[in-house]
């Protein structure tokens, strides 16, 4: 088949010939339409991720496609699915093996493209903001990178729990791509002082939750922009700096910072995650979610891909296909 390799940390991606990959109990097989990029991908092939591959291996985190072959003790897929999965590592090839447990029905009108950057994004910021951060109907919540891939699917999984919601990005365009996506307020924070604006939309407050897939300075202007008993989602570092975190602050206003790692709940909690995923799936059927695929782009291009991404050269996600 072909696929994505990653001969070695750090050294590029090469689509190639590769072995398919052998099915195994509790598994099926998936013939691969498309599959998401997301900015994880660059630290996994740079051997900085905290889920470490050993080379060479196919990157790639979700995809959706047919199934193709099933393993015998499985029963709840049949060959001929249209169906999305997570894998740990393997979905940028013609070919993948997902657990069951991963796997998910495609509602008929849920095109593969669309299914593919799904199930990471849109997984991160309803289980974040539902089952960590405990968002309510009425709460204020600032999301950082609001352009981005897991920050449009918070701003919209906010909008559909009846919070109030507060976007920054960098640079006008991206911010009126949250503010189309339901965000009420946006900020710019290449021209405007996030901590001032935060402050000034809530009548001095603080927002009571803070979704923050960035860290650096902005985590900073989290930590003195949040209300007094308010929440930090700690969600990535896509500044490339993790920030350290001063006790004294969380002390004299009663934060809570909490870590995030979706994937982690694939084995901590699957039942979680799929009552999660079913809903968040609901939730889209129903009109309340509204996936941005911004780049369609070839299985041969992954490298650009990712460093579109990491560039944050685009907004939303970039979905690649595999020409099935």
């Amino acid at each position: 088949m072909k696929a994505v390799i990653c001969p070695a940390f750090g050294h590029g991606l090469a689509v190639t010939d590769f072995p398919a990959p052998a099915l195994r109990p509790g598994a099926v097989r998936i013939a691969v339409h498309a599959a998401g990029v997301n900015f994880a991908d660059s630290l996994i092939a740079a051997g900085k991720y905290q889920e470490k591959m050993e080379p060479p291996f196919i990157p790639g985190m979700e995809l959706a496609g047919t199934v193709l072959e099933v393993a015998d003790d499985v029963t709840a897929c049949r060959v001929g699915d249209r169906v999305m999965a997570t894998v740990t590592g393997g979905a940028f090839a013609e070919e993948a093996v997902a657990e069951i447990g991963d796997v998910y029905h495609l509602p008929d009108t849920l095109d593969f493209v669309t299914a593919a950057g799904f199930p990471v994004a849109y997984g991160t910021s309803h289980l974040a903001l539902t089952a960590k951060a405990g968002l309510k109907a009425g709460e204020t919540l600032v999301v950082h990178g609001a352009a981005g891939g897991v920050g449009l699917t918070a701003v919209e999984v906010a909008k559909a729990l009846g919070a109030t919601v507060i976007a920054t990005a960098g640079g006008p365009d991206k911010v009126a791509v949250a503010l189309e996506h339901g965000a009420d307020h946006g900020i710019d924070y290449k021209t405007e002082d996030i901590r001032g604006r935060i402050k000034a939309l809530t009548g001095g407050r603080g927002a009571e939750v803070i979704y923050d897939p960035v860290g650096g300075a902005v985590f900073d202007a989290s930590l003195r922009s949040v209300a007094a008993d308010g929440r930090i989602l700690v969600i990535g570092f896509a500044s490339g700096t993790v920030p350290q975190i001063p006790a004294n602050i969380l002390l004299v206003k009663n934060i809570t910072v909490i870590g995030f790692y979706w994937g982690a709940y694939r084995k901590l909690d699957p039942a979680m995650v799929r009552r999660s995923m079913t809903e968040a799936l609901d939730w889209w059927a129903a009109g309340r979610l509204f996936p941005h695929v911004s780049r369609v782009m070839e299985l041969s291009e992954a490298g650009a891909a990712i460093d579109l991404l990491t560039r944050r050269a685009v907004t939303g996600k970039i979905v690649l296909t595999t020409g099935r």
